[in-house]
């Protein structure tokens, strides 16, 4: 088979030129770039392991796991990763019956007791606690009696993003400050949260620029040459608005996103966040001009408050919200 280049592999297979980005940068998939030639590409063996990879998705096969089985070639412990997943899926399906149970239930209340003039009270929390206590599942199921910390931990297992906890946004072209670090002590995040906050002292832009958005992305996500990671952060700045080194100026083109808004330190969500466009009817995995990271970006959110509070970035990380996002298109 001949070298394909990442569009035909993209129209191939189906697979967004972001994913494949994607696949690269988690280490599912290499490519490789002709001397003459500017485009990634991709042999026969990449392309095998790609196939493997789009079987083991469709099974709902997490992305660590799949490493794993692409560089393991003992049957017996890809036998259990497999096993492993049937145990999950065993949780979700008895999670997913006892939600239904609750609800069969609760429209049998509704149905008996209800009164159409008058406010429906059922999911109050005492008579939920009755309804719950009393449900009846079959032997193979779940036993009688479900407590509200099962109930809790069924709600974890079967939760998912919905069309109603992502949002779909877009950000204009934006003129950006951008400052990066890699692998230094104490850590990029922090070396460069405090060389922002220097910059925003030393440019008053709290006051010159009020409307500013502050965002970050792992550059590259995983350590290079024993380096570590990097971190880079942009913020928003005047477009006539000069800055010199560490800092460089840039502009950003204009992207659409999925985005969902985590409390810090919650960055397990960006796994269903990259759920929730991989199984979206309407969007695919979008392009934007951030490399080497796929474009998934941090918007830190209310930046001025934090600022303002004097605090150092690990303090203020205990309140801080995140926006995480993905960039988009439609389908």
């Amino acid at each position: 088979m001949e070298l394909q280049t990442i569009s035909n592999v993209s129209k191939m297979y189906g697979v967004s030129r972001r994913m494949l980005c994607y696949y690269e940068d988690v280490g599912l998939i290499k490519s490789s770039r002709k001397s003459d030639y500017a485009y990634r590409v991709y042999d026969e063996n990449e392309i095998k392991k790609l196939k493997q990879i789009i079987i083991l998705r469709k099974l709902q096969i997490p992305i660590k796991q799949i490493k794993d089985i692409l560089n393991n070639q003992n049957a017996v412990e890809i036998i259990e990763i497999f096993k492993q997943n049937i145990d999950e899926l065993d949780e979700q399906i008895t999670a997913l019956s006892t939600v239904k149970s609750i609800l069969a239930r609760f429209v049998n209340e509704l149905q008996e007791k209800a009164d159409v003039h008058l406010k429906i009270d059922l999911l109050n929390n005492n008579t939920m606690l009755a309804v719950v206590n009393t449900l009846s599942f079959s032997e193979n199921k779940i036993r009688e009696n479900v407590t509200i910390e099962e109930l809790n931990k069924a709600a974890e297992q079967t939760h998912k993003l919905t069309d109603r906890d992502v949002r779909i946004i877009y950000l204009p072209p934006m003129t950006v400050a951008s400052v990066y670090a890699q692998g230094t002590e104490p850590g990029p995040e922090l070396t460069t949260g405090e060389l922002l906050n220097k910059f925003i002292s030393d440019t008053n832009l709290k006051e010159i620029y009020p409307a500013a958005r502050h965002f970050g992305f792992n550059n590259p996500d995983e350590p290079v040459h024993g380096e570590g990671h990097g971190y880079e952060r942009y913020i928003t700045i005047p477009d006539d608005m000069e800055v010199s080194l560490p800092f460089v100026k840039k502009q950003l083109k204009s992207s659409l996103y999925a985005a969902y808004t985590i409390p810090f330190g919650e960055w397990d969500a960006w796994f269903k966040l990259h759920e929730w466009v991989f199984n979206n009817e309407y969007y695919d995995f979008g392009d934007n001009e951030i490399e080497d990271v796929c474009g998934w970006i941090e918007e830190h959110l209310n930046y001025w408050n934090w600022y303002a509070s004097g605090l150092s970035m690990g303090e203020v990380d205990k309140f801080r919200q995140i926006e995480l996002m993905i960039p988009i298109q439609k389908k």
